[in-house]
């Protein structure tokens, strides 16, 4: 499903889709449910979409080839008017509604549906193995979370045997919270201690039978999570799957910021590097990135880069990076550019002799995000924002305490942020 505004994630959804927004220095979103759908030797796989969507459909058409005999394709299903409708997706239920005869036409007994802008690791296999034993209808995947995050997420209540009998969204009620704690009886298959105060959360990955897709979808209801879970309770085998790895939802700036940052941990929550499930991505065939007498602590660098006698720490810098001297970088996430700039081209406000948009001379950076093909003028200041509301700058915006300089953005020399 990549279908949504991606509201939460503006600036960075301002002139692309949610899936396509880099992460980790030279991977997107998107590629996270696809790697898994890949590394589960599931390989018919559409992407759903609608809003800034070009970027998207160019990586997706870039990155994933088939083997014209390999019988797989990730094909990209853009929201389209029809005769029979003339309305934009509504909800990732209605979404999938406007492009059931295409996914019909396809032999096939069980849909996963998934969602975007999630950052985990999970074999899907796993998950068909459970609904098919069960002889479940619908499987939800759901994972424990702590009760001030519930609030967040639809809420579910499961029986003994995982069946679904209570589902909430986003239950603010403290009452209603106390209902729907994960019971003794779950705890061992949860791996909850009895001292700590855990719910299951709906992770948004979901396991349909052909006919009951088909069937649930008969009638104007938009939302799989708020209407298509909740009603289908009371009539269908609808049974949990419990995930107990790394989830991470990324559609909200503070939580795409931590995510990226945790990644430079020495040990990291979500491994990029785990061999039997890699994460795939458009292969750029750039050069290795040089760093000239420069100090780097726990930090990602992808390639391409180049960083002259700078100090970057717990920073992650994105493909075709350029940090100019004397730069100091904490806990900032450069996304890189598109391209290698061509020196007759370069933009006006630029005076030194670089290969592309960059990161100027003397910048001191703390707790930033940095969008593609951005150039930060020299002795640009942008000092940590935490707990500062949200603000619309000239060339910046405040996010959930986060500085982001969005996409092709200037921001001149000297600027104090």
């Amino acid at each position: 499903m990549g279908g949504g505004a991606g509201t939460r994630l503006f600036p960075l959804t301002k002139e692309r889709a949610k899936p396509a927004v880099p992460i980790a220095g030279k991977y997107r979103l998107v590629d996270i449910p696809i790697s898994n759908c890949l590394n589960s030797d599931l390989r018919r796989i559409y992407v759903l979409t609608q809003f800034n969507s070009v970027s998207l459909h160019r990586h997706i058409h870039q990155t994933y080839r088939f083997d014209r005999f390999a019988g797989g394709f990730v094909e990209v299903l853009a929201a389209q008017q029809t005769p029979g409708n003339a309305e934009w997706y509504q909800g990732t239920a209605d979404a999938v509604r406007h492009n059931l005869r295409y996914f019909i036409q396809e032999e096939y007994d069980y849909v996963v549906i998934l969602s975007g802008d999630q950052l985990y690791r999970l074999d899907f296999r796993l998950v068909l193995q459970q609904h098919i034993a069960s002889a479940a209808d619908i499987t939800v995947a759901v994972i424990p979370v702590r009760r001030n995050e519930a609030k967040s997420f639809g809420i579910l209540q499961l029986d003994a045997e995982k069946r679904i009998v209570r589902f909430v969204e986003k239950p603010q009620d403290a009452g209603v919270l106390d209902e729907l704690k994960i019971p003794d009886k779950l705890r061992a298959d949860v791996r909850v201690d009895s001292g700590r105060d855990r719910l299951l959360a709906s992770m948004g990955i979901y396991v349909f039978n052909r006919e009951v897709l088909q069937k649930v979808l008969a009638n104007n209801e938009t939302d799989f999570g708020k209407h298509i879970i909740p009603n289908a309770i009371n009539h269908n085998r609808v049974y949990g799957y419990i995930f107990q790895g790394y989830w991470q939802d990324v559609g909200t700036i503070r939580s795409f910021f931590d995510a990226n940052i945790a990644l430079c941990a020495s040990k990291p929550s979500f491994n990029f590097f785990d061999r039997s499930h890699p994460i795939y991505t458009h292969a750029r065939f750039l050069p290795a990135s040089k760093i000239v007498d420069s100090t780097i602590r726990n930090s990602l660098i992808a390639e391409g880069c180049v960083i002259l006698k700078s100090r970057i720490d717990k920073s992650i810098v994105g493909v075709r990076s350029f940090i100019s001297n004397d730069c100091e970088l904490s806990e900032t996430i450069i996304m890189g550019c598109d391209f290698y700039q061509a020196h007759h081209e370069a933009h006006e406000l630029v005076q030194m002799d670089i290969p592309h948009m960059s990161i100027g001379r003397g910048c001191r950076i703390k707790r930033a995000i940095i969008d593609k093909n951005a150039y930060i003028g020299d002795d640009v200041v942008i000092t940590d924002k935490t707990g500062a509301p949200n603000f619309d700058g000239p060339s910046y915006y405040i996010r959930d305490g986060v500085v982001v300089i969005p996409r092709n953005a200037v921001v001149p020399a000297g600027t104090n942020i």
